[in-house]
């Protein structure tokens, strides 16, 4: 059986939320996540805050995000997404401008701290859960919509950033941001995301669904996937904020180099277009394996690859691809494996490691990069981490109970 009200709800008001969430989206991962790996340079350049601190406090966000998106897994089920990725975003606001007004690497830390709590409400998890609650069997059509729009945060904030930064001071750029995610996404959240939040009946194809969460979540399969897809994070993510040092690094102005990680945005939307298709043809394992060791493949190409900087730019585009289509197979992995039952609170339980694992990355490419001596040899060990997480994979299908 599946969710009678995803089923029958106007289908004008499934449309209305899945454009509030995509406009949502784009924004809150514009500011609070796409807009830092520009602006760390200027910041470190003007406050003379050594360059590990402040990736390092952008790291915490990340782990404060983690943390926070368990019980709010747990929230999303009972209450839904508008309460909850509202209070997110009215959180989100002053932590930016926390940021913005930061005197000292302590209070830069706090306002991140923060800012990480906010994340946990208005990033894809708890847009994840809403649609897949709303949008029932129809989920992966919405999900791959809202990721697709979504992946144009980096396209969309990188440049904007840069460009605000040429004509003012960092701080004054994070303030501009600031409004810009007031006026977009709290009144969004808040008449947007209006309506009954359905009680989900299981689904025809799942293959657990008469176990309670927490078996599952002590389960091996779900182990096993949550390592899989925390190494894979590590190793998607690290690049985000990694790739313009390494490319840099080859010669490339800093512009050129937003440019190229503004560019991986759009390689995120082709992956995604893709990803419907791709889920008609495989099952879940193959399917898994197939977006693992592609993501593995680019980064380790990337990292090799010496010049000349248009053949860079193109591969950080295929990077980006594959950091795309790895969204829409983590945001279904819960829902493809156990169904939608459950779907915020072991996503939740999923997405801690997951999102850990994706904070700590940004700090430790640039640790590794110390240690190892250059980001090249930073971006081959990535690849053999998502090569090990596509391996791993490989185990996370659960028996038929």
């Amino acid at each position: 059986m599946v969710d009678q009200a995803a089923v029958t709800r106007p289908r004008a008001a499934l449309r209305r939320v899945l454009i509030v969430l995509c406009i949502t989206e784009i924004t809150s991962w514009g500011v609070l996540y796409y807009a830092f790996p520009v602006l760390a340079p200027t910041i470190s350049a003007s406050t003379g805050w050594p360059a590990g601190t402040l990736t390092a406090a952008f790291s915490a966000s990340l782990l404060v995000s983690a943390l926070v998106g368990i019980p709010v897994g747990r929230w999303l089920d009972r209450w839904g997404p508008r309460v909850v990725m509202t209070a997110g975003s009215v959180l989100a606001v002053p932590a930016v401008l926390m940021i913005a007004r930061a005197s000292s690497p302590g209070w830069f830390f706090a306002g991140w701290v923060v800012a990480g709590v906010a994340m946990a409400a208005v990033l894809y998890r708890p847009a994840f859960a809403a649609l897949t609650r709303w949008w029932g069997p129809r989920r992966v059509v919405a999900l791959t919509a809202v990721t697709l729009i979504a992946g144009l945060a980096s396209t969309v904030f990188a440049p904007l950033t840069a460009l605000l930064v040429a004509h003012m001071d960092w701080r004054h750029t994070y303030l501009v941001l600031a409004a810009v995610l007031a006026v977009v996404t709290i009144p969004l959240h808040a008449l947007g995301l209006r309506g009954e939040w359905p009680h989900p009946l299981p689904e025809h194809d799942t293959v657990v669904t008469d176990h309670a969460p927490d078996v599952i979540a002590r389960s091996r399969p779900f182990v096993l996937l949550a390592v899989s897809m925390s190494l894979a994070a590590f190793a998607v993510y690290a690049v985000v904020v990694n790739l313009v040092p390494l490319l840099t690094g080859r010669g490339m102005s800093t512009g050129t180099a937003a440019l190229a990680l503004g560019l991986g945005g759009a390689g995120q939307v082709c992956g995604r277009l893709g990803y419907a298709r791709l889920t008609a043809a495989t099952s879940v394992r193959p399917r898994t394996l197939i977006v693992l060791l592609f993501a593995a493949a680019g980064i380790l190409v990337l990292g090799l690859l010496p010049g000349p900087a248009v053949l860079l730019v193109a591969v950080s585009v295929l990077v980006g691809a594959s950091r795309g289509i790895f969204t829409l197979l983590e945001a279904t992995a819960i829902s493809d494996r156990w169904g939608s039952v459950h779907y915020g609170r072991l996503n939740g339980l999923l997405s801690a490691p997951v999102t850990v694992a994706a904070a700590l990355a940004p700090w430790a490419g640039t640790a590794l990069a110390g240690y190892l001596g250059g980001y090249p040899a930073v971006f081959a060990v990535l690849a053999v981490i998502a090569g090990l997480a596509g391996a791993l994979a490989m185990a996370t299908i659960p028996g038929r109970g």
